[in-house]
């Protein structure tokens, strides 16, 4: 097991109730600690609760249990920034500056400071989108990722600190609940197919843009973060791609499987956003750098989650 000390923000989401699983298998359970402002549903621990605008707080925690690694992932996601701006701007902001901060004061390893493809905006070439380009995001979310990249790479500069970050596609995951995201629709759906639902998505039949497996976003993370300092390039965030498809193409790879399963769209506010964003990634120097590759495309995908959903949702279940 490694030596390290890891403290996660954010870590009952989407995307921190599995990184934690996969990181206590690295380094062992005690050495990965959980920080969320809710508590956990299920046994995550070492747990500790953590409003990320408590600077002090952090502070505490970091002195506690001497943590040398941060990743952190507490953020307002694109659909539900949308609804308070405001709000959003300052967990996203403010939280950021309150981890480099204490990274900064306590000499931390290294930090985990995850972007998203909502820094891409309608100026943004939409197919293949390259590493450096035009960041005009249209939704709070995305200014604030824009603006959280560039920060980091300050004090990298300014510094010394190590921080490194991905720009994630939308993540499909059986696992977890989605998090208020415009890509949600790709968790949704299959939770609708697998109980025999009708779907409705609030996105456009032809809405094309990129997403990840969760396998893949989690082994992305942890190659990144084991990648030797030297070979790391890119202090903003590095593009990083998996897949790009539409709302009507993971509906009938669906119904390949589930031949029964029904579904139509009724854009909403939703829309807006997706249509500013990019539809596919180009991610040659993530795959120079620290030898991405994605493992999972779009039929296996589709297969996997449908197999594991149905374990999680039916055969877990009580016997009335």
């Amino acid at each position: 097991m490694r030596k390290d000390v890891i403290l996660i923000t954010g870590a009952n989401g989407q995307i921190g109730s599995e990184l934690s699983t996969a990181l206590r298998e690295l380094y062992g359970a005690k050495q990965v600690i959980a920080t969320d402002i809710r508590e956990p549903k299920e046994q995550n621990t070492p747990f500790e609760f953590l409003d990320i605008l408590n600077i002090e707080r952090l502070f505490e925690l970091v002195k506690k249990y001497q943590v040398t690694q941060i990743y952190h992932l507490a953020a307002i996601l694109s659909a539900t920034g949308e609804k308070k701006p405001k709000f959003a701007w300052q967990i996203n902001m403010d939280g950021l500056f309150n981890v480099l901060e204490v990274a900064k004061e306590l000499n931390i390893v290294k930090v985990f400071a995850p972007s998203s493809i909502a820094v891409f905006g309608d100026q943004t070439p939409r197919e293949h989108t390259p590493q450096d380009t035009v960041l005009h995001p249209s939704s709070v979310y995305g200014i604030s990722k824009a603006a959280g990249e560039n920060w980091c790479q300050y004090y990298f500069k300014k510094y010394g600190i190590d921080i490194r970050s991905i720009r994630y596609p939308g993540i499909i995951s059986y696992q977890s609940a989605p998090g208020g995201g415009t890509t949600d629709y790709a968790v949704d759906i299959f939770h609708s197919a697998v109980k025999g639902k009708h779907y409705t998505c609030f996105l456009k039949a032809d809405t094309r843009l990129p997403m990840i497996y969760m396998p893949d976003a989690i082994r992305a993370t942890l190659e990144l973060m084991e990648a030797p300092k030297e070979n790391i390039t890119v202090r903003t965030s590095y593009n990083l791609a998996s897949m790009s498809f539409t709302p009507k193409e993971i509906g009938e790879e669906i119904q390949k499987i589930i031949p029964d399963f029904t579904f139509s769209h009724q854009p909403d506010f939703r829309q807006e956003i997706a249509d500013s964003w990019t539809e596919s990634i180009d991610d040659r120097i993530a795959r120079k750098d620290w030898n991405w590759r994605a493992h999972y495309d779009l039929p296996a995908t589709t297969n996997d989650m449908i197999i594991n959903l149905k374990k999680k949702l039916f055969e877990s279940s009580p016997i009335n």
